[in-house]
């Protein structure tokens, strides 16, 4: 419905099309059966991709080969989602966030022994008339999200990261702290831009990262 891979050619899909697609959305109507091994979707036309969790999953799998084989220090990445262990020669590694509108980082911080995943609505998508339309879409209403142009995670396993960067992201900061205070999340730390361009974090987190300038703005 959305075109934001090979077929993106800057079309919008009609909103009653797309409304007509949120009865398709449901975690409910996945039924796994694990004798058989088999995934089954009850309602027609449904389909599901595990692009947005699959490569944390692999990550933390890779991670774990290489620890079983005697690796300690080294770095792993598959798109936005990385894992940091050990040190680099006798120091921290260091990553950074990207700036979601410009061509470098905005931020960094030394990271050891945990994976830091980001979500952004700049590495797939389009601008037409002012406006931001990218493959994050807010099941809610079956729209790009706009709460936030890029989240970061950090965790203690890429899997943790990869999913709740998404969630993160479609929430946005304030509702995004309600979340995590309302349920007493504590296995991960944030770090959002919103939809302003304003940086906003966990406290832990923030105590720790360093932002060398503010993000670049634009739509």
């Amino acid at each position: 419905l959305w075109k934001f891979d090979e077929d993106m050619d800057g079309t919008l899909p009609e909103p009653a099309e797309v409304k007509k697609r949120l009865k398709l959305i449901g975690y409910k109507d996945v039924v796994l059966d694990k004798k058989k091994k088999t995934v089954f979707l009850k309602r027609k036309g449904m389909s599901i991709t595990l692009g947005g969790i699959a490569k944390g999953y692999a990550v933390d799998k890779c991670v774990a080969l290489l620890h079983k084989a005697g690796f300690d220090d080294f770095m792993l990445q598959a798109g936005g989602d990385m894992y940091i262990s050990g040190k680099k020669g006798n120091e921290p590694w260091v990553v950074g966030i990207r700036d979601p509108r410009g061509t470098d980082l905005f931020a960094g911080m030394p990271i050891e022994n945990h994976s830091f995943s980001t979500s952004g609505d700049y590495e797939r998508g389009f601008v037409k008339e002012g406006v931001r339309y990218h493959h994050i879409l807010d099941p809610r209403d079956g729209f790009p999200a706009h709460a936030s142009r890029s989240v970061t995670i950090r965790a203690t396993d890429a899997f943790t990261a990869d999913a709740w960067s998404k969630v993160m992201f479609i929430y946005g900061w304030k509702d995004g702290l309600k979340l995590i205070e309302k349920y007493k999340l504590s296995d991960f730390e944030v770090v959002w831009v919103d939809d302003k361009n304003d940086v906003h974090m966990t406290p832990k987190i923030e105590k720790e990262l360093k932002i060398v300038k503010p993000p670049t703005a634009g739509p």
